[in-house]
């Protein structure tokens, strides 16, 4: 009787054990289900300009207090869509880093509202030895005869377009790479009016991009560089030389080297010499 007695015992005890960590089992499921959300993520590298299909996705856990605002849940809704950034594996995929439903992959998708992509030739030399990168800005450098100037100072570097976005080097637009490439053509991000200005500068000149910190938002409205300016010589002005004789009075114009001085200056004319008087 007593053995029938403490067997009864054990099974109620067991019975009651089961029902306790079943029930501590749901209940747990139950936290951890209302505390996670599926979040898609990239299932492998995603690069810039790129559209997604399903295998290039995947859902994952993500604690529901700390999703990121934008994110997915449904892959989907995700199909055919292009990616405006570069992506990491496991990063989850936002729509601040998507391009508009309905953009086709490529270049196109990356150009931001309002501007436009223009390449250029470039070589080892214009292109800052491979160092202008994807993700870049870069000045650009025109060298053209200004033929309004005299001989002395017709040949002028001029920046005529400042902070200017590398789109691509080549083919390659991604931005994670930090390699340096040499190449033969770069995209530049631009407006429809610096399109148009560069344009001009390489039909009437030769080109060179300068490499900028991309921190550095200043703009710098510089006055070109001469001949007559890097070799530090005095800018000529036309002088009259006025010789009489006998019969007539000839009148020539001379052009002789005028110091720099912030007064008035005149042309002296000293027998045949001539010079510039400045007071």
């Amino acid at each position: 009787m007593k053995n029938t007695r403490a067997i009864l015992m054990l099974l109620i005890a067991l019975v009651a054990g089961v029902a306790a960590v079943v029930s501590a089992s749901r209940w747990l499921i139950q936290q951890s289900s209302s505390s996670v959300k599926q979040v898609v993520v990239a299932a492998n590298d995603l690069n810039l300009g790129q559209p997604l299909n399903g295998s290039q996705l995947r859902l994952v856990s993500w604690p529901a207090g700390s999703v990121p605002p934008g994110a997915f849940e449904d892959l989907k809704v995700l199909e055919g869509r292009v990616v405006r950034t570069s992506l990491q594996r496991g990063e989850p995929v936002l729509d601040a880093k998507l391009a508009p439903v309905g953009t086709k992959g490529g270049l196109s998708a990356v150009i931001n509202d309002g501007k436009r992509a223009i390449t250029v030739r470039v070589n080892d030399v214009v292109g800052v030895a491979g160092f202008a990168l994807p993700g870049n800005y870069v000045d650009v450098i025109v060298n053209t005869n200004d033929e309004a100037k005299s001989s002395q100072s017709g040949s002028i570097s001029k920046i005529v377009l400042e902070k200017i976005l590398v789109l691509a080097v080549a083919q390659q637009v991604s931005r994670d790479d930090t390699q340096p490439k040499v190449v033969n053509a770069v995209t530049l991000e631009v407006t429809p009016e610096q399109a148009e200005k560069l344009d001009v500068a390489r039909s009437v000149g030769t080109l060179s991009l300068v490499l900028r910190n991309q921190m550095d938002v200043a703009d710098i409205n510089t006055g070109g560089a001469t001949k007559g300016t890097l070799l530090g010589k005095m800018p000529e002005v036309p002088v009259k030389v006025v010789t009489q004789t006998a019969t007539r009075t000839v009148v020539r114009t001379r052009t002789i080297a005028a110091p720099t001085h912030s007064g008035n200056c005149i042309g002296v004319l000293a027998g045949m010499q001539g010079g510039v008087e400045c007071f």
